[in-house]
């Protein structure tokens, strides 16, 4: 070890860390904010680094291309609901703690909640109409699925692989959850509601869909 990084301040590397992601964050923001001005196709990766006044060699260990960029917060997003998800109690039903944990990532962005950043919810809108963008949108959210039934197998104490549950309750929950941000970024104006209530709202049906099954089913087997 040299002199120098043995004499090192514990936390240099926090600092490293701190200033990486905010030249991250500053690439993502100019990313999305050049989609919005002028569309996907007329934007560059060398004009996003211009934007973010970074080089075109710092946005290359970031990101792959420029919708990998412009959707960077979602990526954020599922690692969030993820380790929200990790954090929930252990005796609580998965379906619920998949619930809890969606719940917990709208509310803790600060006030107003991100999802009121009108910029924000364009480019939800945007995504739906370039495939380029969608494309690369599913690629981030298929990950973050990945790893949620991960997760809820090891909370079930079973082997994905093998069992359906984990892929089921992933793919009922995350279901209503892309519902939600898609009929959310379709409103207009100020009265398209809140997203949180919204995706409330969509739960309890998907909940209240259950349950009348669930009872229909038992009627039938009596």
């Amino acid at each position: 070890m040299k002199a120098n990084e043995s004499a090192a301040p514990h936390g240099a590397g926090d600092r490293r860390q701190l200033k990486a992601l905010r030249t991250r964050e500053a690439m993502a923001e100019a990313a999305v904010e050049l989609v919005l001005e002028k569309g996907l196709a007329a934007v560059t990766v060398e004009a996003i680094a211009e934007r973010a006044d970074v080089t075109r060699r710092t946005f290359s260990r970031h990101f792959t291309g420029k919708e990998d960029a412009a959707l960077d917060f979602t990526r954020a997003d599922g690692a969030e609901i993820n380790a929200a998800l990790r954090e929930r109690p252990a005796g609580e039903p998965p379906l619920l703690a998949y619930r809890r944990a969606v719940m917990h990532w709208l509310a803790g962005r600060g006030t107003p909640g991100w999802h009121h950043r009108p910029r924000l919810r364009e480019l939800y809108a945007v995504v739906d109409e370039e495939p380029a963008l969608f494309a690369a949108y599913e690629r981030i959210r298929v990950d973050a699925q990945d790893e949620s039934v991960r997760i809820i197998a090891d909370r079930l104490g079973t082997d994905p692989a093998r069992d359906p549950r984990p892929e089921v309750v992933v793919g009922a929950a995350a279901g209503v959850l892309t519902a939600a941000l898609r009929t959310w970024a379709r409103g207009t104006g100020t009265d398209a509601g809140d997203l949180a209530d919204l995706v409330a709202r969509a739960y309890d049906a998907l909940f209240g869909e259950a349950a009348l099954a669930t009872a229909a089913d038992i009627a039938t087997r009596e």
